[in-house]
């Protein structure tokens, strides 16, 4: 169990947000320090979990009450394993109740998910974009990479279009931008204030002010030296939706995800951005009073919205779509200019340009636009699917009422050590593991954060299945630095080694990513087609979702957004759509003698692949891998 000072504080303590709404000239970060002193505690579960990698064990009942009555669910009760994560993740706020960078009133909390987007980056960026355009009061935004490219321009252009709209109503929209460029004079102040600067560095290109006068611009450049990246992405739009997503604002290869989350969960992800900004909001946020638990869902709040549903999504009305001209639809017309309604219109949208044109083949089609950043030379080689197996970026859920969901982020540690273990992302993420009886789905980008490893053995030692997707070569050479633990190469080798018996193996399934339009898996080094989701579903009822890889650099450093939620329904979703929009599992599979993909007819490494022996000098290509991650080459 844990202490009584954090049951009170999450049964009838403050929150940043309610307070900065009472003391609108205060900094976030004054109110953090007369809220929530560190009492340099540990319960006794993280004290064992630090000391031997144990779990401490207690009355696992009187632990599931306890943790039952430190959030506000909704009608609906959380299963017993998503309390008992949330019970694991709160223990971890002894030390520092803001070790989550979140109120521990609002850190278990319920909502909704209307949309979900697994597609490339200019896809999320769209979605945006139209999120932006629709803001009334007021948008907040994070990102760690923001670099000047298509997909930045998707967003730029969409803040130009809302100081447009803005005028018009006679209004003024509040925007306020966190991203993390790192510089030397962060040595001395971590935060820094970037606009109008950002305007003009070639790099970024925000709008100039007279660009976008009826904005009130705020630009954050956020970095804690050395190790402390500030790695969430999140936006925030007038307090009633969030979307949390896996991509940074730039044009790569990657397939990406994105979750809109709407009711009562976007108050605590609101709190979160506020303790994030840390500094003396100028202007005020419009919204800070006025929580999103005061209405409706806005995709579920009236009959309109009750379209949007799954079937929605695979059966929109082909006739209506291309009676509005198919290409008035294509994404290069929407980049200049037009945007969707609602999220029933944009899901249309999206699927009327996944439609073969003329004599396409489907995996044509599905190339054309896996190819729409920057590799137009790409050719598809899958063989053709039907109907039921189509690529689906956007992905409506039906109507639904709100479910259990809580959020577990994590604060930055720049320190050159490992020592920030014990953070709600991490905790959640042994505890998933630790507690699954019958399966763990996991798809991250690079997977090498030394404390998981075991507890992924244990489970498949237990009768668990594990079902990994990884990305081949993925920041290979970063990950070949001292202290990053080594490639998904070289960790899948040490796993299935570790493994003793056929049955164990067999049970611990690793795969690396192949795209929905490819038969074999495309070294990352050839920025082609790549992977960067990062989503853990634990017994397809529980599922961790948001920013955090499950590396070395994400679990002891960065800071990281991310939702935990607990819906039968959502997760078999997220299970079919990782299925349709890839092609892993047909032909991604590794191998359990080496941990290395083989070509099936010829046995040989993937081009690109170095194996799980990458030689004595390879810290020299990490030292590569580093400069490349400062200078913005790189994406995690």
């Amino acid at each position: 169990m844990f202490s009584e000072w954090i049951y009170e504080l999450c049964r009838e303590g403050s929150n940043v947000t309610s307070e900065l709404a009472n003391e609108p000239k205060s900094a976030p970060g004054g109110i953090v320090d007369r809220l929530f002193k560190p009492r340099n505690g540990m319960c006794d579960s993280c004290r064992s979990r630090e000391k031997d990698g144990s779990d401490g064990k207690g009355n696992r009942y009187l632990d599931l009450q306890q943790a039952y009555l430190c959030g506000k669910w909704g009608h609906r009760r959380p299963s017993d394993l998503f309390l008992q994560i949330y019970h694991d993740v709160l223990c971890t706020l002894d030390r520092n109740p803001m070790a989550g960078l979140t109120s521990p009133s609002l850190m278990g909390s319920s909502g909704v998910v209307p949309l979900t987007i697994i597609a490339p980056t200019p896809d999320i960026c769209r979605h945006m974009a139209n999120c932006i355009v629709r803001a009334e009061k007021e948008v907040f935004l994070a990102t760690n990479y923001w670099i000047f490219s298509r997909c930045s321009t998707i967003i730029t252009d969409a803040l130009k279009e809302l100081s447009i709209r803005a005028g018009k109503r006679r209004s003024k929209v509040v925007v306020k931008i966190i991203y993390d460029r790192a510089e030397l004079k962060q040595f001395l102040n971590s935060r820094q204030l970037a606009y109008p600067k950002a305007a003009v560095d070639a790099q970024v290109q925000l709008p100039a002010p007279e660009h976008v006068p009826n904005l009130e611009l705020e630009v954050l450049n956020y970095h804690k030296p050395m190790l402390g990246t500030f790695h969430s992405k999140f936006m925030l739009v007038d307090r009633r939706v969030a979307l949390l997503q896996s991509n940074n604002i730039q044009d790569n290869d990657n397939l990406e995800m994105m979750v809109r989350l709407e009711g009562s969960i976007v108050d605590s992800l609101y709190d979160m951005a506020i303790i994030s900004w840390k500094l003396k909001l100028k202007p005020m946020l419009p919204m800070i009073d006025s929580p999103a638990e005061s209405e409706k869902p806005p995709s579920f709040a009236d009959n309109t919205a009750l379209r949007t549903s799954e079937k929605a999504t695979r059966e929109a009305d082909t006739e209506r779509i291309q009676s509005n001209g198919l290409e008035s639809h294509h994404p290069l017309f929407r980049e200049r200019g037009e945007y969707q309604p609602d999220i029933l219109s944009e899901t249309e949208s999206i699927q009327a340009a996944l439609r073969p044109h003329g004599s396409e083949t489907k995996v044509e089609a599905v190339t054309r636009h896996l190819n729409i950043v920057k590799r137009p030379d790409i050719t598809g080689d899958a063989p053709e699917w039907s109907d039921e197996d189509d690529m689906t970026p956007y992905i409506l859920h039906s109507p639904h009422n709100a479910f259990p969901m809580a959020l577990v982020c994590r604060e930055p540690w720049p320190a050159l050590n490992h020592s920030s273990v014990c953070t709600p992302q991490n905790v959640a993420w042994l505890s998933a593991i630790n507690n699954a009886r019958n399966s763990i789905f996991i798809q991250t980008p690079d997977l090498n954060a030394e404390p998981l490893l075991d507890p992924i053995l244990d489970a498949a030692r237990r009768g668990v299945v594990v079902t990994c997707y990884l990305c081949l070569g993925y920041n290979d050479a970063g990950e070949l630095l001292p202290f990053q633990n080594g490639t998904n190469e070289m960790i899948s080798n040490r796993l299935y080694n570790s493994l003793s018996s056929k049955e164990e193996k067999a049970r611990l399934r690793i795969y690396n990513y192949v795209a929905k339009d490819q038969t074999k898996p495309i070294h990352n080094k050839f920025k082609k087609r790549s992977c960067h989701i990062k989503l853990m579903i634990i017994d397809e009822h529980v599922a961790i979702q948001g920013n955090g890889n499950l590396d070395t650099q994400s679990f002891f450093h960065s800071q990281e957004a991310n939702v935990l939620l607990d819906s039968p329904e959502v997760c078999r979703t997220w299970l079919d759509g990782i299925r349709r929009n890839q092609n892993t599992a047909a032909y991604g599979t590794v191998s359990s003698d080496d941990g290395c993909w083989h070509d099936p007819d010829t046995g040989e490494l993937a081009e690109g692949s170095i194996g799980v022996d990458p030689g004595i000098f390879s810290w020299m290509k990490g030292i590569v891998g580093a400069i490349k991650k400062v200078q913005g080459a790189g994406g995690f």
